[in-house]
């Protein structure tokens, strides 16, 4: 059941936003959820298996949202367009998300917290439940996935993502150099991610800059470091004149 799989998955990330994983209940996430304990149980196995779901979810948003950044700004047909320009927006939509969603940074960093989940590596294969007991939810084995995205997988679909939405505009002999570029881009954005800026980064001594927010001076910098990693490509024949 879809709907109650998300309502699930929606209550355990509310949940996880006021508490500790280790401190949230199964019953209490089903009850949040509208849904019975058993019915949890049927969609997830366990709270490992719940764990996975959640974060798998929130990483799949994530590159989605990549996606929809890559595709804003689009070049007309037969013209390059500001390929930095879309990039730049996807960066900007990681550090925005990795701010805003803690299993979206720990994903990309590999840095998972006290507060957050875990998740166990995909078992190999799931042992068939044991006979109910009295007051016991049948754990029904949910279906069995690969394993989760780290940093190095996201980063890979952060790159491939980029290339496949860049890559119709660009002649066949310079798709080497776009595809270094996008790999580049990918790479310093989750450097951010990793180390952001700090206040004050980039003063020049001497001058008393305008105060800046610290997201204004992270989306800078990273518009800065990705614009740097496409100035090295070819910048291609000019058009065609009409005849």
């Amino acid at each position: 059941m879809p709907a109650a799989r998300e309502s699930l998955l929606d209550a355990a990330y509310t949940a996880l936003t006021k508490r500790a994983w280790t401190a949230i209940r199964m019953v209490d996430v089903a009850a949040a959820a509208g849904v019975s304990r058993q019915t949890l149980y049927n969609e997830f196995g366990s709270k490992d298996g719940l764990a996975r779901a959640l974060v798998r979810r929130e990483t799949e948003n994530y590159l989605a949202g990549v996606a929809r950044a890559l595709s804003r700004g689009a070049s007309a047909a037969g013209t390059r367009g500001d390929a930095a320009g879309r990039v730049v927006a996807a960066a900007a939509w990681t550090l925005r998300t990795a701010r805003a969603n803690p299993l979206v940074r720990a994903a990309l960093t590999g840095c998972w917290g006290g507060r957050l989940p875990t998740p166990s590596p995909a078992p190999a294969a799931m042992a068939p439940a044991g006979p109910a007991r009295l007051g016991v939810p049948v754990r029904r084995t949910a279906a069995v996935e690969g394993p989760l995205p780290g940093p190095a997988e996201l980063v890979g679909r952060f790159c491939d993502q980029a290339v496949a939405a860049l890559e119709p505009d660009w002649p066949a002999e310079e798709l080497p150099a776009l595809g270094t570029a996008c790999e580049t881009a990918a790479r310093l954005t989750l450097a951010c991610v990793v180390a952001p800026v700090t206040p004050g980064a980039g003063r020049s001594a001497g001058r008393i800059p305008a105060q800046r927010s610290r997201r204004e001076l992270e989306a800078e910098a990273v518009a800065r470091l990705v614009r740097g990693a496409f100035a090295r490509v070819p910048a291609g024949a000019p058009p065609a004149e009409p005849e």
